[in-house]
């Protein structure tokens, strides 16, 4: 599996809600990996949500802007387990290269 610490890094933006079970699971496997993230949510935060859906394209979250750039999608929903966290290393790094 990569590293999770080359993720450290990256400026990342959580795009969640409280109620989400993907925003949870993927909020806790950062903070057990100790990647620094900011929490965006989308029901709290003023244009959050409509700065998601216009330039993802999509309401589904969590979606991660890395280092204010490049979206990545918090979850994998073709995956029973639904994070796949050595995918989610390598999408992050690639977004942080694009």
């Amino acid at each position: 599996m990569p590293d999770p610490s080359q993720l450290k890094t990256l400026d990342l933006k959580v795009y969640s809600a409280t109620w989400c079970p993907d925003c949870r699971r993927l909020e806790s496997w950062l903070s057990a990996q100790a990647v620094p993230y900011t929490k965006v949510d989308i029901e709290s935060e003023p244009g959050a949500a409509e700065r998601l859906e216009a330039e993802t394209g999509k309401k589904a979250i969590p979606f991660i802007l890395v280092d204010g750039k490049t979206w990545v999608r918090g979850y994998h929903r073709e995956l029973p387990q639904r994070l796949d966290p050595a995918l989610l290393i390598t999408e992050l790094l690639a977004a942080a290269q694009a």
